[in-house]
């Protein structure tokens, strides 16, 4: 397992009491996943916030988790500039791309906030898979949405204008983490608005100003408000922005 600091915490655990939703996949297999029988099936990784725990370029050893906290998915760009793939919340899972097809990541992952993961191992979803048809089936399911999702949320980036993209990151982050007393519940700097939306931070900072004028976002430091939900969705409707979530 790879991570850059030497003081993150590992616990067993054994239970998945995260969710009980039936479209999760690691709650439809938790039986599989969580298997007592086994030793150590399951390890908790207890970040703190700002500690990368998957290297981009580290060879593949498992899959995460997110048992709580916020984590950024990112990948190195062109002359090396990070370009934030996703934003992960409890109930999503970091590091498959890599399971089973590559042998190193092609992504790196930072906890935003203090974060707890299910760590399995490859042998033990290899094992896991090989034995039980469903959760073969179910894997499958997963990454051929996932797969879906990549494709469309491509297309429709490739067909943006920069402030199409800067507004389609902001409608992304109000759909996954909801507000909180008037501003979205995942505060961000420009540089990762930037990140995000595939353009620089002085054109975030050039949007923000146009849409604060327009009265369609409020602005408190990191902070952000959507003061006009449906003439955002308005503007780049025709893009299909509800694809990604």
């Amino acid at each position: 397992m790879e991570h850059k600091n030497s003081d993150i915490n590992f616990t067993m655990d054994t239970s998945c009491k995260i969710c009980k939703r039936s479209d999760c996949l690691v709650h439809r297999n938790s039986a599989i996943l969580f298997n007592t029988s086994k030793p150590q099936t399951s390890t908790i990784l207890k970040c703190k916030k700002g500690q990368q725990f998957i290297i981009e370029g580290a060879p593949v050893n498992g899959l995460f988790f997110i048992k709580s906290g916020t984590v950024k998915v990112f990948r190195t760009g062109i002359n090396g500039r990070e370009q934030i793939v996703r934003f992960a919340k409890p109930c999503e899972i970091i590091g498959h791309r890599g399971f089973g097809t590559q042998e190193y990541y092609s992504i790196g992952a930072i906890a935003l906030q203090d974060t707890q993961l299910h760590y399995f191992s490859k042998e033990h979803l290899r094992e896991s898979l090989m034995e039980n048809p469903k959760f073969t089936y179910d894997m499958m399911l997963f990454y051929a949405n996932e797969l879906n999702r990549s494709e469309n949320k491509v297309k429709s980036i490739s067909q943006m204008t920069v402030r199409e993209r800067v507004i389609d990151t902001l409608l992304y982050i109000n759909r996954k983490f909801g507000d909180l007393n008037g501003f979205l519940n995942l505060p961000l700097s420009r540089k990762e608005y930037a990140d995000y939306a595939g353009t620089t931070e002085e054109q975030v900072i050039r949007v923000f100003s146009a849409l604060k004028k327009e009265e369609l976002i409020t602005a408190k430091g990191k902070k952000i408000g959507i003061k006009d939900l449906q003439r955002l969705k308005k503007e780049i409707n025709d893009h299909n922005y509800f694809l990604d979530t």
